[in-house]
């Protein structure tokens, strides 16, 4: 017989994550979710599925007060919507992972999930958005051959608006730890009130990811200077054969310069070999035309599509 459990403990729930969580990606990591859990707080909510005492599954939820629903943890929302991304529900079979989504007591909405499974046909899910990645060995790790891709009219025109940008002289430095502040700053002059860092919780748990990141060995900051001037900043971590480009700033007297820093991004992963380069969810008027690799992530709301569950909520401390 399967058997639902809650565990709404925090050093709980992290014991359950480190036991049972797959690390395929930078967001799998506790660390990672932890930097923004100890900003937003909220609630966890973890349910797992077991059977005579095996482990089947489980879904990671947090509780978040803004929207009066569950989200996967740790919940970290601005303007109501969660950033972290490629999400997971863990179930062995497709009766446990309805299971799981039955016994979400209120209403959910839980984002950016990776494609799986038990995704298709009756689970609810939709795609939610699209993210971009870039695979250096289908270009045999050659930035000159990836831009063959483009066509000869498209390469000249880049070629132009570069060199029109890059007249006065551009250079390039990483790993400035300074030139995180000049990201948020840039980042927050661009979107304002719809930037995430408009929200100081994730603003802050930003900077401690940043902190956590550069203690590690794992984060790369990317800056472009052109006559001397900062205009623009990335933040990227590199981890498991894979460069992840976080967030970024730029500077609107640039014209172009959002362009000239993706391709350094395209040129050094290529320098570098790694697996695969992760932009992230949002086209942003760019992606597509750079012939990056579309994939989508899903995402499964409640109570539109499942009915509570009658449920015993059994507290515990570990599966």
């Amino acid at each position: 017989m399967l058997n639902i459990s809650v565990h709404n403990d925090l050093d709980a729930a992290k014991h359950l994550w480190l036991r049972h969580w797959p690390q395929t990606c930078l967001f799998d990591l506790w660390s990672v979710r932890d930097c923004f859990q100890s900003q937003f707080n909220q609630p966890p909510y973890f349910l797992v599925a077991t059977q005579g005492g095996i482990f089947r599954g489980m879904l990671a939820l947090s509780w978040i007060d803004e929207t009066m629903s569950f989200g996967h943890f740790p919940g970290e929302v601005s303007h109501g919507q969660t950033w972290l991304e490629q999400n997971k529900i863990l179930a062995s079979t497709p009766s446990v992972f309805r299971a799981l989504l039955d016994h979400v007591p209120a209403a959910a909405g839980i984002r950016y999930l990776n494609s799986a499974p038990y995704l298709t046909g009756e689970s609810g899910a939709e795609i939610d958005e699209t993210g971009y990645l870039f695979f250096p060995k289908d270009y045999d790790y050659s930035f000159q051959t990836y831009m063959q891709c483009f066509s000869g009219r498209s390469r000249k025109k880049i070629g132009r608006e570069l060199d029109c940008l890059t007249a006065g002289g551009v250079t390039y430095r990483h790993d400035c730890d300074a030139d995180v502040a000049h990201m948020f700053r840039m980042n927050l002059e661009s979107f304002k009130e719809h930037s995430y860092f408009a929200d100081p919780r994730f603003l802050t748990a930003f900077e401690h990811l940043a902190a956590w990141l550069r203690d590690n060995g794992l984060l790369r900051v990317t800056t472009v200077l052109i006559r001397g001037e900062i205009a623009a900043v990335d933040i990227g971590a590199v981890w498991n054969d894979t460069y992840t480009v976080l967030a970024g700033g730029a500077r609107p007297d640039f014209p172009g310069v959002a362009k000239l820093i993706n391709f350094h991004h395209l040129e050094w992963s290529c320098h570098r070999r790694f697996r695969v380069v992760d932009f992230l969810c949002g086209e942003f008027n760019w992606k597509n035309r750079f012939h990056l690799t579309p994939r989508h992530l899903y995402k499964i709301v409640k109570p539109e599509i499942y009915q509570p569950a009658e449920i015993d909520r059994k507290v515990a401390c570990a599966a």
